[in-house]
């Protein structure tokens, strides 16, 4: 049996610039964070000769080219598996699909890693997030960006560049010790309940990007702006500024799109800003998911999100990235 599992991830500044619609011309960058909740993914060889799926529903199709989950299609013909394999794979989460947090890239990841250790191929991690990338947006053609991949390979805190070659350069972010537990300590996650795909979302930015609409490609252009000052406030332990910098993100996001909030969670919103939080953002494409704030009052914030039926999800950070959790 083979277990393999790929960290969640919440964004800390540039989401949007990672689609290649935008990054082919002008670049972008991202900071994104691993976090210790988990997506895995159970291989194991089946004894009579057949092949399983187990995700949300199940499969048993005769041939690779009969799967239905695309992803898991895709993969198996990327790691070179031309005839139904002897096996049972299985995929488990810590959070639901569809609430921002990068399940689908993390998903791949860990599939991919599975898939290599089977056949018994050693990956780097950059080359991981590389084909779990090809495998989403060039074989899948998703409308989706590359920070969710590469974060779930590398793990930590990055900042991730994507080229207009289509390459992608990553640094760690370079935090003090102290600055790291006060930011680990301050930010929270809380659960708004609505679940949901980013596609329409992430359609209507990769579309009008593509015509050069020019309201989107300057909003895109100041979020990767907002992206390097949060990365230098955040190496200057200046989280203030940083949350400070979260609410213009976040301001500046929903006009985007008309999808990227809705009235209960920009009532949500100001229940938070107005009981501690500093700063704050809905994670993901937009619409549904979680809300993060940076809050010097955690005690106080959970109290009046918890008043307004929001659930925390209390989280740390992930420093391994996708790794192979057991190969028996």
């Amino acid at each position: 049996m083979i277990i393999t599992r790929s960290p969640l991830r919440i964004s800390l500044g540039g989401g949007g610039t990672d689609l290649p619609s935008y990054y082919r011309d002008y670049s972008g960058f991202v900071i994104a964070a691993a976090i210790d909740r988990y997506v895995y993914v159970t291989l194991h060889h089946t004894f009579t000769g057949k092949l399983i799926l187990k995700y949300s529903k199940m499969e048993r199709p005769d041939e690779i080219a009969d799967i239905q989950h695309p992803i898991i299609k895709a993969a198996l013909q990327h790691v070179g598996f031309t005839e139904r394999p002897h096996l049972e794979i299985t995929s488990m989460a810590d959070i639901p699909a569809g609430t921002g947090l990068g399940s689908s890239g993390s998903f791949t990841t860990a599939l991919l890693k599975a898939l290599h250790t089977y056949r018994k191929n050693l990956v780097h991690p950059h080359d991981l997030a590389t084909e779990a990338c090809h495998v989403e947006l060039d074989m899948l053609n998703e409308p989706i960006g590359k920070q969710d991949q590469f974060i779930a390979a590398y793990g930590g805190l990055t900042c991730f560049r994507f080229m207009p070659n289509g390459e992608v350069e990553a640094e760690p972010l370079k935090l003090s010790e102290q600055t790291l537990f006060d930011l680990e300590d301050g930010l929270l996650l809380f659960y708004t309940g609505i679940t949901s795909s980013a596609s329409d979302v992430l359609s209507d930015q990769d579309t009008r990007t593509k015509s050069r609409d020019p309201q989107m490609i300057r909003n895109l252009h100041d979020i990767k702006e907002m992206g390097l000052r949060s990365r230098s406030a955040l190496e200057a332990g200046e989280l203030r500024e940083f949350a400070a910098i979260m609410n213009e993100h976040w301001q500046r996001k929903k006009e985007r799109s008309a999808g990227m909030s809705n009235p209960q969670i920009d009532a949500w919103y100001d229940v938070a800003i107005q009981n501690g939080a500093l700063g704050g953002k809905l994670i993901g494409a937009g619409g549904r998911g979680f809300l993060l704030f940076y809050t010097e009052d955690k005690r106080r914030l959970r109290h009046a999100m918890s008043a307004a039926g929001m659930i925390e999800v209390r989280f740390r950070f992930d420093f391994e990235g996708t790794k192979l959790v057991t190969q028996t």
